[in-house]
C-alpha cells in the first residue's frame, strides 16, 4: 500500500521559511518523479516544483529563486525548502509521485503565511 505523508507545514510570518517533507512508503521511490503542488481556497491545484528521477528540477515562475526541491532516495523522502515566504504562498501543499503508470498523492499540509 503506497503512502505519501507530508509534514512541516504551519503558520509563518511573511519573509520566513519552512521546510516541507514528504515520506514515501510501499513504493520504489527512486523510479518516481516527485512533485509538490498547492491549492489555495477557490483556486485550482497548481504545480509548485518537480524533481525527476535523475534529479532535474522545475519550478513555477511564482516560486523560482525562493523554493528548492530535493530528494533523498535512501530515505524515500522529498523536500521543499521555502524561503522568503509571501502571503500568496498560503495554500494546502500536496506531495505527488508519478511514473507514467501510477500517480499517488499525499493528504496535504497547510501552509499559512500571515503576520
Amino acid at each position: 500500500q503506497v503512502q505519501l505523508v507530508e509534514s512541516g507545514g504551519g503558520l509563518v510570518q511573511p519573509g520566513g521559511s519552512l521546510r516541507l517533507s514528504c515520506a514515501a512508503s510501499g513504493m520504489i521511490f527512486s523510479i518516481y518523479r516527485m512533485g509538490w503542488y498547492r491549492q489555495a481556497p477557490g483556486k485550482q491545484r497548481e504545480l509548485v516544483a518537480g524533481i525527476s528521477i535523475g534529479g532535474s528540477t522545475e519550478y513555477s515562475d511564482s516560486v523560482k529563486g525562493r523554493f528548492t526541491i530535493s530528494r533523498d532516495n535512501a530515505k524515500k523522502t522529498v523536500y521543499l525548502q521555502m524561503n522568503s515566504l509571501k502571503p500568496e504562498d498560503t495554500a494546502v501543499y500536496y506531495c505527488n509521485a508519478y511514473n507514467g503508470a501510477y500517480d499517488y498523492w499525499g493528504q496535504g499540509t497547510q501552509v499559512t503565511v500571515s503576520s
